[in-house]
């Protein structure tokens, strides 16, 4: 056997409390080396993806001839061609993987993790294991949340008198239309697509564009909400649009309304383009699970939704290295069938996913995922706008400078001299790639109108964005945008550039925001007109 991944240390917050037990089951994955990966690199290509993906025969062979010698057969099954899944009990996987699966807490909320620090595999399948999961990745629990949510959303404040089966007239009964027209205090659909230049009408009932909106930790799309939000803030839109469900790993999308969550902007911006909620359940206490779940279900589909966004990550510390660059390849292959991926980048500056105190006079913290096949969504405020300090931006320790942002990213580092020199990676793949409004989000859940605030409010938002310009190159007979950021960095004229605010976090100030993409802001946020122009539309 031979060291396949090591951690040398307890993440920062987390307490060894003792010896998993034997007869504890792990939902075990293996990602296998794709057959040919530079070839999909290349390529991008729908055609050709099982082709370059799909593993050896030699690789595929040989990882189930020592599954099976452990006694995992037949229930072992192959996803996505490179990945394979299988049940296991804690006893098994310490012989198998010469590991010792412990018990770890997060003090923070007392959420409990079974993790290995180290784990090994036979030394003829090093070159065919990318990664093996739950092993040692650790993600962390805030407010009740299993991962730490990139913002989801901090309330700032609230305009109803509580929760009603009517949330339009709840609303009314204490606020009017009226009390949302200054788009410094509230910020509405109407604002957003005044601000961006957004089309208003409603598109063709027979449109070919898609949104796919990701759901974890039963936070949960209601009907109800979403009915009440188009009456009150979209009454253009018939208050019958509703949305598709798509239910992963035990979920159920209740329809209580104090389960309901936060993504109605989607539908809201996205004038009757049709939207389906992928929602996650509960089985993959890691989180991680949840995440490579939807990418795999997606390319099981014939005709997955063509943009997808993620309100959901976690610091990128949380992930071992060979599993991030696991999970970024299944990314990559998505991108190759023509979906953009959309994540928020987080809320804590540049102290990561959330303001994390623990970081204070340490280096930064990188946000997950800042795989260069995702595009990251930094939050904006007021009008004009500003970078805001939540937004989450800095440079990954993991994954290098992709070719189509070493200009952008080297302009601004000479712009900044040696500010904050040795607390982050120069070289690393910097984030977010663009910002939308992320502060005075208006909102109805659980039947009132809310005021919240978070960059996963401003990836959906671009997402809808992204999703108008799909339904105009599908109908001119274009392909859809796809994989955005290099076309992102390409046309930088095409985006409202943010040159004010930073992000502060661990005992600085953060990032400034200045002309040209920065750490905070990425390129700017959406210009309609401008997008459309750069696409050959106008």
């Amino acid at each position: 056997m031979s060291l396949h991944d090591r951690r040398d240390s307890i993440p920062s917050g987390y307490t060894e409390i003792g010896v998993a037990s034997d007869d504890t089951i792990l939902h075990m994955r293996i990602n296998i080396a794709m057959g040919n990966r530079t070839g999909l690199e290349d390529a991008l290509s729908t055609a050709n993806i099982q082709y370059y993906a799909t593993p050896t025969r030699e690789a595929l062979h040989s990882v189930r001839k020592w599954l099976s010698s452990n006694n995992i057969n037949s229930q072992a099954t192959t996803v996505s061609g490179d990945w394979i899944k299988f049940n296991i009990t804690v006893g098994a996987a310490n012989t198998m993987l010469n590991a010792k699966y412990t018990i770890f807490e997060y003090t923070a909320s007392g959420k409990q993790s079974v993790r290995t620090l180290e784990y090994s595999v036979p030394e003829d399948l090093q070159e065919h294991i990318k990664a093996i999961h739950p092993a040692s990745s650790f993600y962390h629990s805030s407010g009740g949340r299993v991962i730490s949510i990139t913002g989801h959303h901090h309330s700032t404040g609230s305009a109803s008198n509580g929760a009603s089966e009517d949330a339009s007239s709840s609303a009314s009964s204490s606020t009017s239309a009226a009390q949302f027209s200054d788009c410094n205090a509230t910020v509405t659909p109407a604002c957003i697509q005044k601000l961006y230049g957004l089309p208003t009408k409603l598109v063709s009932s027979k449109t070919n564009s898609t949104i796919g909106v990701s759901g974890f930790l039963k936070e949960d799309a209601n009907k109800a909400d979403l009915t009440s939000f188009l009456k009150f803030f979209r009454p253009d839109i018939p208050s019958t649009t509703t949305f598709g469900t798509e239910l992963l790993d035990d979920a159920t999308n209740s329809q209580d309304l104090a389960d309901a969550g936060l993504e109605a902007y989607t539908i809201g911006l996205a004038n009757g383009i049709p939207t389906t909620f992928l929602d996650v359940g509960n089985v993959n206490l890691d989180g991680f699970g949840g995440f490579l779940d939807i990418i795999n279900a997606l390319l099981a589909e014939r005709n997955p939704p063509l943009v997808l966004t993620t309100s959901y990550g976690g610091d990128e510390s949380g992930l071992s290295e060979r599993l991030a660059f696991a999970m970024c390849d299944a990314l990559m292959k998505l991108t190759a069938r023509g979906v953009s991926i959309l994540y928020s980048s987080g809320d804590g500056g540049v102290a990561g996913s959330r303001l994390n105190p623990e970081c204070n006079d340490k280096p930064f913290l990188p946000t997950w995922p800042a795989c260069p096949y995702v595009t990251s969504v930094g939050a904006t405020g007021n009008i004009p706008e500003k970078a805001a300090d939540l937004s989450a931006g800095g440079f990954s320790n993991q994954f290098g400078q992709p070719s189509w942002q070493q200009k952008a990213v080297a302009t601004y580092l000479g712009k900044i001299g040696n500010l904050y020199e040795g607390k982050y990676n120069r070289s690393g793949r910097g984030y977010p790639d663009v910002s939308a409004q992320g502060e005075k989000i208006q909102i109805i859940k659980s039947g009132g109108v809310e005021a919240v605030e978070g960059t996963s409010a401003s990836s959906p938002i671009f997402a809808a964005t992204i999703a108008l310009l799909n339904d105009e190159l599908l109908s001119a007979g274009k392909p859809p945008l796809g994989f955005l950021n290099p076309w992102i960095y390409a046309n930088p004229e095409a985006f409202n550039d943010i040159t004010s605010g930073s992000n502060p976090g661990c005992n600085t100030e953060g990032f400034p925001a200045l002309p040209g993409w920065d750490p905070v802001t990425g390129v700017g946020s959406p210009n309609y007109p401008a997008m459309k122009k750069a696409l050959g539309l106008s």
